[in-house]
């Protein structure tokens, strides 16, 4: 039997075999079907059912049993997450694993449909070190995202030294549901 963190290897494998079998379009309808319709469809009954409430109950008990380093700030109209410490990819960066482009696409990928029929639309950002921040909005509400530390405070993954590596590129979300629907920024 697979433990959780060695899931995660295989996982980034299968989705570059996919890749390679169907292009993106085949990664797309893995994410899509297997972990949004299958994996996932408890999700979207509770953030379908309750919105942010539904949220809260979802990652509350979601992001502690995967052992995430993490934050979540809720208000009536937003609920954000800050990941310091994502338990998947910091495995995958451990272990020297990577055969997929961009193993944190895939949470955009299932996310990002499932709140869409929910009527959410997403703002996100990923560092590629298993550092990332999500704020949930619906989609009628066409409020930015929030500036650094002003709706979680210290909590906020923005305000790390790490936060933006040296050399590297930031992938960027704004009042996404697509996983494809991203700028990449580098962040010198």
């Amino acid at each position: 039997m697979l433990g959780c963190y060695d899931f995660c290897g295989h996982y980034e494998w299968t989705f570059e075999w996919l890749r390679q079998q169907g292009g993106e379009p085949l990664v797309r309808e893995y994410w899509d079907e297997a972990i949004r319709r299958d994996s996932q469809r408890h999700a979207a009954a509770l953030i379908g059912a309750k919105g942010i409430e539904g949220m809260k109950e979802y990652w509350g008990h979601t992001l502690v049993d995967e052992g995430a380093g993490y934050h979540c700030t809720a208000t009536d109209a937003v609920f954000r997450i800050d990941m310091h410490d994502c338990p998947s990819k910091g495995f995958l960066l451990r272990n020297g694993l990577r055969q997929y482009r961009d193993y944190c696409d895939h949470c955009m990928g299932w996310i990002g449909p499932l709140l869409k029929e929910c009527g959410w639309v997403v703002d996100h950002e990923h560092n590629h070190c298993g550092q990332c921040w999500w704020e949930l909005r619906r989609a009628d509400d066409l409020t930015p995202p929030s500036e650094p530390g002003k709706l979680s405070g210290l909590h906020d993954v923005r305000q790390r030294a790490d936060w933006r590596p040296p050399n590297g590129t930031m992938d960027v979300y704004e009042r996404a549901n697509d996983p494809d629907n991203k700028t990449t920024r580098k962040t010198d």
